[in-house]
């Protein structure tokens, strides 16, 4: 069926609300909107959907996430779920309750019983409450860090962790099974509730969830001695974090945590800020603006849904402070660095308090700092890689506790998410703002900010850096451009970057790693994803290794260490390309101008 021919019934039949069909006629004449509307249909990826929100079948609306639960629900059923039931949760994003009653009703339709938060709850909780009442399944409703038009759905099975093989294969095949509207089940709330279908959660789950977050602070002592030195800035940039967040510091007994009033309320229009993204440096002016006002330690953003965790921190020694709106003296930190300084504070301590697990495990995604499997080697535990995506470090800790191979310790992103503890199989900002906040506090008793604590750990792991970058092309059109950018990059590696050389390629899709020296190829030993990965040696041949950094070698299938990488991937979520890099060098001036050398020659090769 032609998209014009879809979108005049969607103007036409009564089964669409006078809205939709308003807002679908106020576009006649507008050819390039009507199509990028009707082209194709919302796509239900391996974990859910995320677009902007609007009336047609390539927007978030009440229709195409009443089709997407009805393939779910078709699914829990078929697993026999029913009466263990769906959790559901969603953020403060324009239609975010509206989508999770949508969801709840046409799962209660099916005789599929649903536990809904009273209100917007951050994802980790979801996570964590799917397993805490023992559901089939799960669903948050949330576009992340997306900007203020788009909303999503993401779906959790019975481990707590975003579905993964064979759910995530099966659920979409049922989710393409329901071509029709005419194929979707609905039913009233109020008959929901009298059958016993549509519950809601009460307060035990926040409770539970809190004292999971407390009980993973290692030096409880060192945050009351300091709980009056340390200076806390933190927004929750109009999302769910404002409540657990401000919880869980002032049980620990953390006395000077100020909120940056203006982005304290949820607010799906996101008024202070375009982007509620905590990685963005404009995300962050107002919280550096009462930072200075204040004198704060450190800064701290979360996302709308509270998964994701950004950090600026005072820099005494200005030597890397940068300046957002006229606010200087902080620096930046990626989630590569954050998390870095949780996982050494994690396993220094633990170790030397002797309650590290038997089996120890790390957990980090391809394109996450090469640092990780450095101090992991220091301290003696296993490196495990995944492909991008929380949801492979959540399928892990599963993996673990099923096969007995290994304990997780913590797991990590580039993308400023990371997880301390098993509570959840999502990241986690509420741990990660809890675990940044004693590592400041233990840093500071020694007189020390946490970018000194960074300049310390690169002097004996090396100068690791890392980017990211993207390419917005959106539609029918760019959806073609990225996958011939990706043909490009799979069938044409460049044989050197700047002074690197390409050494070996990964292609994730194939499953193979290919050494261009030697014509050797071998396994990737990782599901199959549409993935082209980079691993550069310097032809220079200058690094000096430090002695806590191992050689460049491959152990166990995980490549140690690289002088520099890169790796090219479409969004799973969005209408982009994302192209990550990085370097290791022996001091920080020359690691930070040898990848914006890298980023130069990559994006040159590709845009």
């Amino acid at each position: 069926m032609e998209y014009q021919e879809i979108y005049r019934r969607w103007c036409t039949d009564a089964y669409f609300d006078k809205n939709t069909r308003a807002e679908l006629i106020s576009l006649a004449g507008d050819e390039a909107e009507i199509k990028d509307r009707f082209y194709k249909q919302l796509e239900f990826g391996t974990g859910g959907l995320r677009g902007v929100i609007g009336a047609g079948t390539n927007r978030m609306n009440v229709y195409t996430v009443r089709q997407a639960t009805q393939g779910l629900a078709n699914y829990v059923v078929k697993c026999d779920g029913q009466k263990k039931g769906v959790a559901i949760a969603w953020d403060s994003r324009l239609m975010s309750p509206e989508f999770a009653l949508e969801a709840a009703l046409c799962l209660n339709a099916n005789g599929i019983v649903t536990y809904s938060f009273d209100s917007l709850r951050p994802t980790p909780e979801l996570s964590f409450a799917v397993r805490a009442l023992g559901c089939t399944a799960g669903i948050v409703i949330t576009a992340s860090h997306n900007p203020r038009e788009y909303n999503g759905y993401k779906v959790y099975w019975e481990d707590g962790a975003q579905i993964t093989p064979p759910h995530d294969i099966n659920i979409l095949c049922e989710v393409r099974k329901v071509t029709s509207f005419s194929m979707v089940r609905t039913m009233e709330k109020e008959a929901a509730v009298a059958a016993g279908l549509y519950r809601v959660i009460g307060s035990e789950i926040d409770d539970a969830y809190m004292a999971e977050l407390k009980s993973l602070s290692i030096h409880p002592e060192v945050i009351r001695e300091m709980a009056k030195d340390i200076t806390i800035v933190y927004t929750p940039l109009h999302g769910t974090g404002n409540l657990p967040v401000r919880r869980v510091l002032k049980e620990l007994g953390f006395e000077k945590v100020h909120v940056v009033k203006e982005q304290e309320l949820p607010d799906g229009t996101f008024p202070t800020v375009a982007y509620p993204n905590p990685e963005s440096p404009a995300a962050f002016e107002l919280a550096l603006k009462l930072a200075a006002e204040v004198d704060a330690d450190i800064v701290l953003a979360t996302d709308p849904d509270a998964d994701r965790l950004g950090v600026y921190c005072k820099d005494t020694k200005g030597g890397n402070a940068s300046e957002v709106s006229g606010v200087s003296g902080y620096t930046a930190f990626t989630g590569n660095m954050s998390g870095m300084l949780i996982a050494e504070y994690i396993l220094r301590e633990r170790k030397a308090m002797g309650t590290m697990p038997e089996k120890p495990a790390l957990v980090e995604t391809i394109v996450t700092t090469d640092m990780a499997k450095a101090v992991a080697k220091a301290y003696g535990v296993t490196l495990i890689e995944v492909l991008t995506g929380f949801k492979y470090i959540g399928e892990q800790i599963r993996i673990f506790e099923e096969r007995g191979t290994y304990d997780y310790v913590f797991g990590l992103e580039e993308s400023y998410g990371c997880l301390a503890g098993t509570y959840a199989r999502d990241k986690d900002a509420c741990v990660a703002v809890m675990m940044l906040c004693e590592v400041a506090s233990w840093y500071k008793k020694k007189g020390m900010t946490l970018w000194d604590a960074m300049m310390e750990m690169y002097e004996v792991y090396g100068f690791y850096r890392e980017g990211l970058e993207t390419l917005t092309l959106k539609g029918a059109e760019g959806a073609g451009k990225i996958q011939g950018l990706m043909d490009e990059a799979r069938k044409n590696p460049p044989k050197e970057l700047v002074s690197y050389k390409v050494a070996a390629v990964r292609d994730y899709k194939a499953g193979t790693r290919t050494d261009l020296t030697t014509g050797k190829v071998e396994g990737t030993n990782l599901p199959a994803s549409n993935v082209i990965y980079y691993e550069l040696e310097d032809a220079r041949g200058t690094f000096a290794e430090n002695e806590n950094v191992s050689a460049v070698k491959r152990v166990g299938g995980v490549r140690e260490s690289d002088a520099a990488w890169c790796c090219i991937r479409p969004s799973g979520t969005e209408p982009k390309i994302k192209f990550y890099f990085g370097v290791r060098e022996s001091d920080l001036e020359r690691a930070n101008r040898r990848l914006a050398e890298l980023k130069e020659a990559l994006m040159g090769m590709f845009s």
